[in-house]
């Protein structure tokens, strides 16, 4: 019930302010589990998704979005998000084995394999935790791509403004493997990044989001605004 207040409340205000072009929508199955994999601009890209698409979609969060700001944490909240502490390794195979959960039970569960925000617009080389998932429960990946979404809320900037987004819904994908297997996962993986690649037009690179904000001195409370 809370979630379609929110919903209510949000699908109106998200047309006004980000004008969205959605395509492939007719891909989200109207019934039945699917994991939507979307690339990762801003912070507003977990709250548009459920905002502007039919059915329910429920995010992961980190911790941080939950705690650290009163505003996101209450629509966090509300919105039925999955807070994830991306520190831990145990508190993440948590969030996994409840959005598992969540897709035996037929519905949407949203992820961003690359785990973090893109630092500068790139696509980064995705997490294994979506492919555990796909493998696990059986259910169909969709690639989702994201754009302008940055420029609605740009980084360090605590104000949306009004900015064109596009929504990019690909086929559904569908795996064999073993979601045990490293490299399974890793194929798998590697197949969804390549997917939403070639509907973002994104470049690409082979290394992870956050291993970058590393080296380049973004410290952990920095990379906590994103």
């Amino acid at each position: 019930m809370l979630y379609q207040v929110v919903k209510f409340a949000a699908a109106p205000l998200a047309h006004a302010m980000c004008r969205p072009h959605i395509t492939g929508a007719a891909h989200v199955p109207r019934k039945g589990p699917a994991i939507l994999a979307a690339n990762h601009l801003s912070i507003l890209d977990s709250f548009l998704l459920p905002a502007l698409l039919p059915r329910r979609v429920t995010f992961t969060a980190k911790n941080e979005y939950f705690d650290g700001n009163p505003v996101s944490g209450f629509f966090m909240r509300l919105g039925g998000s999955l807070p994830i502490d991306r520190e831990s390794a145990h508190a993440a195979q948590a969030m996994l084995d409840s959005a598992a959960e969540l897709l035996e039970r037929g519905e949407l569960f949203g992820i961003h394999p690359e785990g973090t925000r893109s630092p500068d617009g790139r696509l980064y080389r995705g997490k294994v935790g979506v492919a555990w998932l796909t493998l696990k429960t059986g259910a169909p990946v969709l690639p989702v791509a994201l754009t302008g979404t940055d420029r609605v809320l740009p980084v360090g900037s605590s104000v949306p403004r009004p900015a064109r987004i596009g929504i990019s819904i690909g086929e559904p994908m569908r795996f064999a493997g073993d979601h045990t297997d490293a490299r399974d996962r890793r194929r798998v993986t590697d197949e969804i990044m390549q997917a939403i690649q070639r509907l973002s037009g994104q470049e690409y690179v082979p290394a992870y989001a956050a291993s970058v904000k590393a080296a380049n001195g973004v410290s952990k409370d920095e990379d906590r605004k994103d």
